[in-house]
């Protein structure tokens, strides 16, 4: 039986990621006009209905399905061929430690909405999240372009220099909640509260360690201002110049992926998770249980699922408000930033909360 929640819980959570990405190109275009005064896609739509043209994602993805996709002669076939499925199944993969509900009790069963239920649950998400640069520094080398290794080099670069301070700011988390685990993360978010009304969330415990993680998931994710390893002002496209149709969707999913997966882990680590504010799962179930009685569960779970993917969808739209408002950084100005000003205070960060904990405990 734990078995069957746990392929209904990932199956749930592969339905939800392959639609991150088309959804979201349509955020981002909607977003680009309203920011920049224009319309954006408003035309196609479905059975005759616009729909703000939300059917603009299912004329994309047909286009690309269908559209000539060239074989330069001079690529390293296997490695230029199995570059862009790396990012989008490490991207879903990183998912599977995501908690998208409290550990409860279905139809006699013990049972917890996590597809992967590990100790280490970051530090594994670490493990998956890291191996997508892989896809992309492949699709660099293999393309035999001076531009694409140039953006290949680039993207290694970059996340050498941005994990280091991505991890350091994640141990403060680790001392405050004396925990590697996810799901333990969030119950004790849920459990407490901070001055006898706020939420005991990581964002009001460790705020500095939140914007320097929120700042390197850019870094990581290759976005806007931090996509360096595309730059077109000055690599055409960097790794992707010899990508078309299909196999240049499926980097564009990854990156997807790899933003939904870094918004369920802020979201669990600093946000509560999937738990409501001033209500805990024990609570929801007093208040649901008696209503649909041995369903409430069930109803609790898709309560929690829900509160994480607005939760996590929040996040995206902070991805999406960047992309467009803040102008893009010089390589020298990237690596700068995430060894001269970020690393130092993630390091500062991680001194003065390990001595004001210190303190506390011996105080």
């Amino acid at each position: 039986m734990t078995i069957i929640f746990s392929i209904i819980v990932f199956a749930m959570v592969l339905i939800v990621g392959f639609h991150v990405a088309p959804l979201m190109t349509w955020v981002e275009r909607r977003q680009c006009a309203f920011i920049q005064r224009r319309v954006g896609p408003n035309r196609v739509g479905i059975f005759g209905f616009t729909l703000f043209g939300l059917g603009q994602p299912i004329a994309d993805a047909v286009k690309l399905l269908f559209k000539e996709d060239g074989n330069p002669s001079y690529v390293q076939p296997f490695f230029y061929f199995i570059a862009p499925l790396i990012p989008s199944v490490t991207g879903l993969a990183a998912l599977m430690v995501i908690p998208f509900g409290a550990q409860d009790t279905f139809f006699g069963t013990v049972f917890s909405p996590q597809v992967l239920s590990v100790g280490a649950g970051f530090l594994l998400f670490f493990a998956m999240s890291s191996m997508s640069v892989y896809g992309v520094t492949l699709a660099g080398w293999s393309s035999n372009n001076k531009y694409s290794l140039l953006g290949g080099l680039r993207a290694s670069a970059q996340m050498i220099s941005y994990e280091l301070g991505m991890g350091l700011s994640l141990i403060p988390i680790v001392l405050i909640y004396q925990t590697l685990d996810l799901q333990q993360i969030v119950y004790a978010q849920s459990h407490s509260y901070l001055f006898g009304f706020l939420p005991d969330w990581g964002i009001f415990r460790a705020p500095v360690s939140f914007f320097i993680f929120l700042i390197t998931i850019f870094a990581e994710t290759n976005r806007l201002p931090f996509d360096l390893a595309e730059g077109e002002a000055e690599l055409i496209a960097g790794f992707l110049v010899e990508y078309g149709g299909m196999r240049w969707s499926l980097f564009f999913l990854g990156e997807y992926a790899m933003m939904f997966a870094f918004s369920g882990l802020i979201s669990c680590l600093f946000l509560g998770g999937y738990s409501l504010p001033y209500l805990t799962h024990e609570s929801l179930i007093h208040i649901v249980q008696p209503i649909l009685g041995s369903f409430g569960s069930i109803a609790v779970f898709l309560i929690e699922f829900a509160t994480l993917i607005v939760k996590m969808s929040i996040i995206m739209l902070i991805f999406v408000q960047v992309r467009f408002t803040v102008p893009r950084f010089r390589y020298d100005q990237l690596m700068k930033l995430g060894w001269v000003t970020i690393l130092p205070l993630a390091l500062i960060n991680l001194f003065v909360t390990a001595l004001v904990l210190g303190y506390s405990s011996f105080k």
